[in-house]
């Protein structure tokens, strides 16, 4: 439980920190923006360490699933555009195949 955790938080401070980068950039909004999207893709590195893998690689790759769902959930949540059903069925793929490469023997 502790690795998903790890995960979602990481999830969180990555989108949050490059939607930053991305108000600033893109929707116009202030330079300042630029240094708490930088703590927040700090700490977003940090969290990935905790994960309870022997390999980074595979620490990564397993997230990948995780960044996906937490991706659409930022999309509706923050954005307010809701997911269809691609959406869905794609992070779906990506959370088996997250939990294949996590959970997998060894």
């Amino acid at each position: 439980m502790p690795t998903l955790f790890a995960y979602i938080g990481a999830a969180v401070a990555e989108i949050a920190g490059c939607f930053a980068f991305w108000a600033w950039l893109r929707l116009g909004k202030s330079a300042w923006l630029v240094i708490p999207g930088t703590l927040s893709l700090l700490l977003f590195a940090y969290l990935l360490t905790l994960v309870d893998s022997a390999a980074a690689g595979r620490a990564y790759a397993a997230y990948g699933g995780i960044y996906i769902v937490a991706s659409l959930a930022w999309l509706w949540g923050v954005e307010g555009l809701r997911p269809d059903r691609w959406d869905v069925a794609g992070a779906a793929i990506c959370l088996v195949g997250a939990t294949v490469i996590i959970a997998g023997p060894r």
